[in-house]
């Protein structure tokens, strides 16, 4: 791959997922209603959301040298996802994650451990600044050090690449990462998290999109599930409806599925309101399958999506 059109700094981890009616209370052994173990992480999501959608796609990441990450490779061989500039760390394991998903409702609940990508560095991304500044967008998490993920932006920014910063999960931290972001991403309940503003009503989601622009991103684009989205900054102040979708199976990935459709649209020059449209069908569409990585669709089933959606 002589070019990428986005570049993903992230995290791959192997996914634990256990259906169950609800989650044991400590002391508590509960009876499952299913297992499935597959590829994750928030960073990998993304970039085979993208891949399937339509992107050259580069992945940045450290992995073991152990089972788990020989399943990150084959995924990412499988969708044609650049791993040039993939670490294999000697000295740590693969991430994993422990998902419950409610046979109830379809949500979910995540313990994280990000394993060898959590040894991830400033001097990683550098390595890679040739690829990033080839890049059309630049897209990152905090899953992996939060000083890595700032390196990132910064240098994809230097290029005059997009920035997507995807803040989840949310943790505490300065005003000066938001600088280089052209689009903030956080779910509502991030967005509180990183605001102190109650996100419960479109007034207080507002808000707090207000308050991420204030610290010096461009633009605030909150995703809000069932209700759509909401973009705010450079770009105006839209709240996008979700798609209605009949039947739930699982949203364990549906934020991943939403960001990389999201960079996928800006990649191919979209205007961002079209671009919050495009990775609100990749969503819905990947809600409608069990599993991260496995549940993303490809172009074509987008495409007929938004048709029948348009």
């Amino acid at each position: 791959m002589d070019r990428a059109d986005i570049v993903v700094l992230g995290t791959f981890v192997a996914d634990l997922a256990f259906k169950a009616d609800r989650l044991p209370v400590v002391g508590e052994t509960l009876l499952g209603r299913g297992f499935a173990i597959g590829p994750g992480g928030k960073g990998s999501n993304q970039a085979i959301a993208a891949a399937r959608a339509g992107a050259r796609v580069a992945m940045v990441t450290r992995i073991g040298q152990d089972s788990f990450g020989d399943m990150a490779r084959q995924t990412w061989s499988r969708d044609g996802v650049d791993t040039s500039l993939v670490v294999a760390d000697p000295a740590a394991p693969t991430g994993a994650a422990f998902i419950f998903v409610s046979t109830q409702t379809g949500d979910n609940a995540i313990i994280i451990e990000s394993g060898a990508a959590a040894n991830l560095s400033p001097d990683d991304v550098r390595a890679a600044e040739g690829r990033i500044a080839a890049a059309k967008v630049f897209i990152t998490q905090f899953e992996q050090p939060i000083e890595t993920a700032i390196e990132g932006l910064r240098l994809a920014r230097s290029h005059g690449v997009t920035t997507v910063l995807n803040p989840a999960p949310a943790l505490a931290v300065g005003d000066a990462i938001y600088a280089h972001c052209d689009y903030v991403t956080p779910n509502e309940t991030e967005a509180a998290a990183l605001t102190g503003i109650d996100t419960a009503s479109d007034e207080g989601t507002l808000k707090a999109a207000a308050c991420l622009v204030a610290r010096g991103a461009r633009n605030a684009l909150i995703t809000l599930g069932s209700k759509g989205a909401l973009l705010h900054g450079m770009s105006g102040t839209h709240f996008v409806p979700a798609f209605h979708v009949s039947k739930v199976v699982d949203t364990t990935g549906a934020g991943d599925a939403f960001n990389g459709g999201f960079a996928v649209a800006i990649a191919e020059g979209r205007t961002p309101l079209e671009a919050v449209r495009f990775g609100s069908a990749v969503a819905a569409l990947s809600v409608q399958k069990p599993g991260t990585a496995p549940s993303m669709p490809t172009r074509a089933e987008i495409d007929t999506f938004l048709r029948a959606n348009g």
